[in-house]
């Protein structure tokens, strides 16, 4: 198992959607919290007549009669941040230059069951209760002051039962479940807010097995396709995880969001922005933009928030310019490599009598109308980078607009800053036009 890409990627399970751009305690979208994988109470699902899930449920197919297994348990625990001014809480207070904000803050959950055997579990099901006490701590983030930051959380209490049953001589399906069976009082099964604080969230399972091998659900061997389509799985999905260029199978992660095989984080990210799908640089640039008291905001709410920040303001030049976008792979076919890295370029075309080339200046003039871009772009004046030839003859333009900021990545090819256009859709500029 390769350990630190596999632990790449179900830390970013855990804390997705922890915070949202624009990482601020204010944002409204920052006032719902932990809205993925959310194992409720029992006693909670059983008030709202079952619409709300306390239990996870994971099927999945392993090969191996003899394998070994090793499963894990893990979620975030919401715990309160409140700050106390005179004992009392209240939403933010102001605190020799600090904003201190009352704020839900979690805990790292991991439960590891005990080595497990599939041949063991076929006859005998492993049920593996859970508990994490109640606790509470106080601090005194400004000396000589009667403001005080107090972290609480409730007592939580789960159970996970696993079980067995055999495909073929070879392969299992492995059944895992994990409940919330937190007790709740009666007087607080209607406050959201004391739901929330004993609801597992971003709940999921990893399934390692060292000496076996677990099938794909989304790519199965023919033989085990019905197998795979009949394995149930609630609130998560078992996708395989680790080296994809070593087609690795001994590991697999039953994620609360939507993945793939063999998820990975890009190479290009710098760090964590905990927000779906980590478009990395439409977030940093807006944090780039922030007000200095909405930095100052998101500095304070936490420190995940405040390592965002410092990163992306420390972030070098280069580092920017490799999350712009990336070609990581070009078909291995004749044609591909004719069109991608062809013999012979085009050094130009003739525009209304016009002999335009690369460095030519040009006004847009879209037929097309394909999306906004062509109505924002209407009338404006470009530069030709290159001229390029697409795999049925038709030439384009690549251009790069002549009063966009960002004209150096359009220059450096990279996506975004450059804008294609038929030579029908430009007219040349005469000498000295703008």
């Amino acid at each position: 198992m390769n350990e630190a890409l596999v632990d790449q990627v179900v830390s970013a399970v855990l804390y997705e959607g922890y915070i949202l751009y624009p990482y601020r305690a204010s944002a409204k979208k920052n006032r719902q919290r932990f809205t993925f994988g959310r194992v409720y109470p029992e006693a909670y699902h059983h008030a709202q007549n079952g619409a709300e899930s306390c239990a996870v449920h994971t099927e999945c197919l392993v090969r191996g009669a003899d394998a070994a297994l090793q499963i894990r348990a893990r979620f975030l625990q919401p715990m309160w941040r409140e700050v106390l001014s005179g004992g009392v809480v209240v939403p933010e207070i102001e605190a020799s230059g600090r904003l201190l904000q009352t704020w839900q803050e979690a805990v790292e959950r991991d439960v590891r069951l005990p080595d497990l055997a599939v041949r063991d579990l076929l006859d005998h099901p492993l049920a593996h209760s859970f508990a994490f006490e109640a606790a509470e701590t106080r601090e005194t983030p400004v000396e000589d002051s009667a403001v005080e930051i107090r972290r609480r959380h409730e007592r939580i209490a789960g159970l996970i039962e696993v079980t067995a049953q055999p495909i073929d001589l070879e392969v299992a399906r492995i059944t895992i479940r994990t409940t919330n069976r937190t007790p709740v009082p009666s007087n607080v099964i209607a406050d959201q807010d004391a739901i929330l604080m004993r609801t597992f969230a971003s709940t999921h399972t990893i399934l390692h097995t060292p000496d076996g091998e677990w099938i794909s659900l989304l790519e199965p061997p023919p033989e085990y396709a019905s197998a795979a389509a009949a394995c149930r799985n609630t609130g998560a999905w078992p996708v395989l995880l680790g080296d994809e260029a070593k087609r690795e199978h001994d590991t697999m992660l039953a994620s609360p969001i939507i993945l793939y095989d063999y998820p990975k984080i890009a190479p290009e990210s710098a760090g964590d922005l905990f927000d779906g799908g980590e478009i990395d640089e439409i977030l940093t640039l807006r944090i780039m933009t922030m007000t200095d008291a909405e930095k100052a905001e998101m500095r304070h709410v936490d420190g995940y928030a405040r390592r965002i920040l410092e990163r992306t303001e420390s972030l070098p030049s280069e580092q920017l310019g490799r999350m712009h976008g990336v070609l990581r792979a070009v078909p291995a076919t004749d044609a591909a490599a004719e069109f991608f890295n062809p013999r012979q370029k085009t050094a130009g075309v003739n525009v209304d009598g016009v002999y335009l080339r690369k460095g030519d200046r040009v006004r847009i003039r879209p037929k097309k109308r394909a999306d906004a871009m062509d109505m924002i772009l209407a009338g404006k004046v470009a530069v030709i980078e290159s001229v390029e030839q697409d795999i049925e003859g038709a030439v384009h333009f690549a251009l790069v607009i002549d009063d966009d900021p960002g004209q150096d990545i359009g220059y450096a090819r990279m996506p975004g800053h450059r804008f294609f256009y038929g030579s029908d859709e430009v007219e040349p500029l005469s000498a000295g036009e703008k």
